[in-house]
């Protein structure tokens, strides 16, 4: 028998289809059901790009206001949902009091549903879900970031849209037009990308007729990993340990010999430069003006510069956000969150897709242990 052609971290498998993104080869574009990410970055509220993910199609202008009504009936933090986050060592990294957070939402929502198949729910009932999640996490992730510096939570406002009303529990402080923009475009690039890892998990764990939520818990746990989601803190991370432009070379010259990984640059799907980059860069850009940090730009370019002249790999979306993040004030630390609270739209519109058209996902392994062997009698 000839050895398994093994495919390891599964490159190249293709496990299923989808009708809800994907690369255009021919264009370099992400698209989310048809839409080059970029085309609704510029045009669209984030609510509208979700209704898309979960439907299908933009909303019409009276489904995005029914859509936004039942948000904002959500958007408020139970108080037991506080209690576990406040009862969450604050030493402990925040995506842990988002996956505590979110299984305790499960957990109230199931009550009651009698067993596990009635848990998988039915596709209106995971729709609800979605929204309501969708919903719940900008409280869970703001008042995380609030709790980490002693302050009071913020409850929602309802005359603000989904964007603005996040950075206003985060700050309490109604945010300039040109940071919400930024913002909101940063969570429709976050979305949706396909069959990565987080959304992967979650379509395995649904594929078992699990729950939603077990399987939106499933991808946080994936999603914290510094490989995915994490990866946007450590651009800033390095950003900190260079300080200023002219501290590029020698610091890239160590981290080079050193054979470091440099994260925020570099994707498995695109060869010649992540498609979302430059639109994330025209937002830290309006920001760099806005907040008069020159120095930002200058570090960015020169870093991108000297990396890419040296190895040839351009940027991923991590390497425009993390600057961007910082310089709206979120923590380092809440920046996987953020990506959590975009990315639970793509995830939920996965895990319905695959519950549509289920098969148990359970892929084979090669054995490479030792033979068959027996226990020695005395």
């Amino acid at each position: 028998m000839s050895d398994p052609d093994i495919k390891k971290g599964l490159a190249g498998v293709v496990v299923d289809t989808t009708a809800i993104s994907k690369v255009n080869p021919d264009t370099n574009s992400l698209l989310y059901r048809g839409y080059p990410v970029q085309e609704l970055a510029a045009t669209q509220p984030f609510e509208a790009v979700a209704y898309l993910l979960w439907n299908g199609e933009l909303p019409t202008a009276e489904q995005l206001a029914a859509l936004r009504a039942t948000e904002r009936r959500y958007r408020a933090l139970a108080d037991n949902v506080k209690a576990v986050i406040d009862l969450t060592p604050r030493e402990a990294h925040p995506m842990d009091e988002v996956r505590s957070a979110v299984s305790l939402l499960g957990s109230d929502d199931l009550t009651g549903a009698g067993s596990v198949l009635d848990a998988s729910g039915s596709p209106e009932e995971n729709l609800d879900r979605s929204v309501r999640l969708f919903a719940a996490l900008p409280a869970i992730v703001a008042y995380g970031q609030r709790r980490r510096h002693g302050l009071d939570i913020v409850p929602p406002r309802d005359d603000l849209d989904y964007s603005a009303n996040f950075l206003w529990m985060t700050f309490g402080e109604e945010p300039d037009p040109v940071v919400v923009d930024a913002f909101n475009r940063s969570m429709i690039l976050y979305a949706e990308h396909s069959f990565n890892a987080s959304t992967f998990a979650a379509r395995v764990i649904t594929s078992t007729l699990s729950d939603l939520y077990s399987a939106v818990v499933g991808a946080i746990g994936a999603l914290k990993g510094p490989l995915h989601g994490g990866a946007n803190e450590a651009v800033l991370h390095i950003f900190d340990e260079i300080g200023t432009a002219d501290q590029v070379v020698p610091w890239l010259d160590e981290a080079l010999a050193s054979k470091r990984k440099i994260m925020g640059f570099g994707h498995r799907v695109y060869k010649h430069g992540d498609s979302r980059v430059p639109t994330m860069k025209a937002a830290l850009d309006t920001l760099v003006e806005h907040y008069d940090r020159p120095d930002v730009a200058e570090l960015y370019a020169t870093l991108e510069r000297e990396f890419v002249a040296r190895k040839g790999i351009y940027p991923n979306l991590d390497y425009p956000s993390g600057p961007t993040y910082n310089l709206i004030g979120f923590d380092t630390l809440t920046f996987t969150p953020l990506f959590v609270a975009s990315r639970v739209t793509g995830w939920t519109a996965h895990i319905m897709e695959q519950a549509a058209a289920n098969a148990l996902i359970r892929p084979l392994s090669a054995y490479v242990g030792v033979d068959e062997r027996h226990v020695p009698t005395p």
